[in-house]
């Protein structure tokens, strides 16, 4: 980003914005939304906050390896993997040493040469990522890193890596509450899947009475023993009975 006011007064004046950005997305952040939804918005807020920002990124961590769920640039996801299969980078060795990594220029290429050799095709010569965890009871959960590219060799300072620790907290809040939110959902689906298999092994049990004049008890025990004998689930041994009923 060019342009950029670098006097104390202007960077001053730079901060103030920031803390006014991200005091507007906490409230956002604070109602219950899908994690996508929820990254991306922060991702965009962070290109705000940091005044020197072309483009920022969430790397997250799996049992599959690094992936980037949000990014404001898609030039900057090619980064992303470009530093996933180097092995090394910025928000690798910020995820790893639990600390922020501010990087610029010839200490780019010395630190990681693969992945700055890729980074500059795209115009990248400045780095600043912050490791993204949650705090819990008793330590913190590494997620992943939020990560910044610049265009400028002098893209970021210090004062750049403090709004970004603030920008990783709301990060914090957000997935704490968009995996609430996709546990209640998830909870709320189930019930509904619970509910509708009831209605039917109880429409089932009603139909094997009336066609065998048995009761409920052995109604019951003859879905069961479909189930059993098919190794199929109750539910479905019980849909497959009405759905022939009703070809009949």
């Amino acid at each position: 980003m060019s342009g950029r006011d670098a006097s104390a007064p202007g960077r001053v004046a730079e901060a103030t914005d920031a803390l006014e950005d991200v005091e507007l997305l906490l409230p956002a952040l604070a109602a219950e939304e899908p994690l996508e939804v929820a990254l991306q918005r922060l991702v965009e807020t962070a290109l705000k906050v940091v005044g020197g920002a072309d483009a920022v990124s969430v790397t997250v961590l799996s049992g599959t390896g690094p992936k980037t769920a949000a990014s404001t640039h898609d030039w900057a996801i090619t980064v992303d993997d470009n530093q996933y299969a180097a092995g090394d980078g910025p928000c690798l060795e910020a995820a790893r040493q639990r600390e922020p990594v501010l990087v610029s220029g010839a200490e780019a290429f010395d630190r990681w040469p693969q992945f700055a050799s890729d980074a500059v095709r795209f115009g990248v010569l400045a780095y600043l990522s912050t490791p993204l965890a949650l705090s819990g009871p008793a330590e913190r959960d590494l997620i992943g890193a939020l990560n910044v590219y610049g265009f400028r060799q002098d893209s970021f300072d210090r004062l750049d890596e403090a709004l970004l620790k603030l920008v990783t907290t709301a990060a914090a809040i957000t997935i704490n509450n968009a995996q609430r939110y996709a546990k209640m959902r998830d909870l709320a689906d189930n019930m509904r899947i619970a509910m509708a298999s009831r209605a039917e092994i109880e429409q089932a049990k009603g139909v094997l009475m009336a066609v065998h004049g048995v009761n409920a008890e052995e109604a019951f025990a003859r879905l069961v023993d479909q189930s059993q004998q098919t190794n199929t689930k109750l539910a479905i041994v019980a849909r497959e009975l009405l759905t022939s009923l009703r070809r009949n």
